[in-house]
């Protein structure tokens, strides 16, 4: 099990555009057309599988919200900054 992040390390530690929400971690990303953002999220979830921490996705018209938490530890662990980082690549 990963170790839960104090508040001090989420904040230092979280991505550029990357909010908190209570014990999650949130982006929205933004796309020019609705099949653009299909294709990120595609691309998301094939890393979030290699890493076997998924988060929940949102998909709108041109966007796509993506949340992270480490649901069995019950908040933001490294991991969820890592998967962060990982999926900003994506874009």
């Amino acid at each position: 099990m990963a170790d839960l992040l104090s508040d001090d390390e989420i904040q230092r530690k979280l991505p550029k555009g990357w909010d908190r929400e209570g014990d999650e971690i949130t982006k929205t990303y933004e796309f020019d057309d609705y099949l653009k953002g299909i294709e990120f999220v595609t691309r998301v979830g094939e890393v979030a599988e290699e890493e076997f921490h998924h988060p929940e996705i949102r998909v709108g018209y041109k966007e796509v919200e993506v949340r992270l938490t480490s649901h069995e530890e019950g908040g933001i662990t490294d991991q969820d900054i890592r998967l962060a980082g990982l999926f900003d690549d994506e874009v």
